[in-house]
């Protein structure tokens, strides 16, 4: 069900701050996140292995996590290091630790083998740190649904026509044709629509008047990272592989979906954009407007999770769903072959 072996994120770094215990779930598993003495954080199975009582519950002594039933204490490596009252400590009393990386103000957590885990292979995000580029970021939301569900959102363009008319939608987004691209990391549909009216959420922020080229990229990669690009040039100043208009509107929506179990996922998500990078009024009036689109979001796909699993008929594939089902198919290949490893490793 899952791809273990790649980051995912936790939560953002802020949530975990000093002598805090958070309790995360994340692909079925319960984890329990720290910082340590040196501000760097540790990630440790959240279960005691005694009577299994979270170790969340307990409180920090230190780098180690001391049990709040009967005080048994694990470093941050998951080993036990003291048991009360006992002579010995059992060869068996640890739990599981996991990696975890800091980066874009997220913490990343490896859910597979640890000796695989490579900070190099977290998502990069282009402009991090240039000062010609603004920032904008939101909560973490809570959806009621299985993640596949939002990598197919997130691989669907056409879906913003209807359900973001007042928003990041108009009518051109739903007619112009879709290109599909398949590569070793993920699957990107996109494409351009040319002289058309700019969208609402974005006209008050072009630098020009009038009628607009714009490209719409959808860019997901395993399992479940994704980063959707917005591109508006004058009209019939764009188009593939030339070069951008001077007066180019760029934004880059990062998008990270955590599994939590097979009926939730835990959604991050930040914008950067080529203009005022230090307007903080912008990026409220961007964050404000994401957040209101990704409500949108959930509630259609909140009840799509709920209208799948109680179908009565077979469900409609369309040629839209191209991208959404490439990606299904190369995921599930990807999982196939890292349990088929495991498997016979054991």
């Amino acid at each position: 069900m899952f791809l273990r072996n790649c980051w995912y994120v936790a939560a953002w770094d802020h949530e975990v701050g000093d002598n805090t215990l958070k309790p995360v779930k994340l692909l079925g598993e319960e984890v329990v996140l720290y910082r340590k003495t040196d501000g760097t954080v540790a990630a440790l199975e959240d279960a005691c292995p005694h009577r299994k009582l979270p170790l969340s519950m307990g409180r920090l002594k230190g780098d180690s996590v001391e049990c709040g039933y009967h005080g048994l204490t694990f470093d941050c490596t998951g080993a036990c290091i003291r048991v009360p009252g006992a002579e010995k400590i059992p060869h068996i009393a640890r739990v599981r630790s996991y990696p975890v990386a800091e980066r874009y103000g997220l913490l990343w957590i490896w859910m597979g083998e640890a000796e695989q885990a490579d900070p190099a292979l977290i998502f990069e995000v282009d402009h991090w740190g240039d000062p010609a580029w603004g920032v904008n970021r939101g909560e973490s939301m809570m959806l009621d649904c299985h993640y596949l569900y939002m990598t197919d959102n997130l691989l669907d363009p056409s879906h913003v026509a209807w359900v973001h008319q007042s928003s990041f939608g108009n009518a051109a987004a739903g007619e112009a044709p879709l290109e599909t691209t398949i590569g070793e990391t993920g699957v990107t549909v996109w494409r351009w629509m040319t002289d058309v009216e700019p969208a609402p959420f974005y006209a008050p922020f072009l630098k020009f008047a009038g009628n607009c080229d714009r490209k719409q990229h959808y860019e997901v990669r395993y399992p479940s990272n994704a980063i959707i690009k917005a591109v508006f040039v004058p009209a019939h100043a764009g188009g593939e592989d030339r070069p951008y208009h001077e007066d180019v509107f760029l934004m880059d929506s990062y998008n990270f979906m955590t599994p939590v179990d097979e009926e939730h996922t835990k959604y991050y998500w930040f914008q950067m954009r080529n203009f005022a990078p230090d307007d903080e009024e912008v990026s409220r009036r961007f964050a404000a407007s994401v957040r209101g689109a990704f409500d949108e979001d959930r509630a259609v796909l909140n009840a799509v999770h709920k209208g799948m699993a109680s179908k009565r008929t077979p469900n409609l594939d369309l040629k839209i769903d191209v991208g959404p089902l490439r990606f299904r198919r190369n995921l599930a290949r990807l999982i196939d072959a890292e349990q088929q490893r495991l498997a016979a490793a054991e």
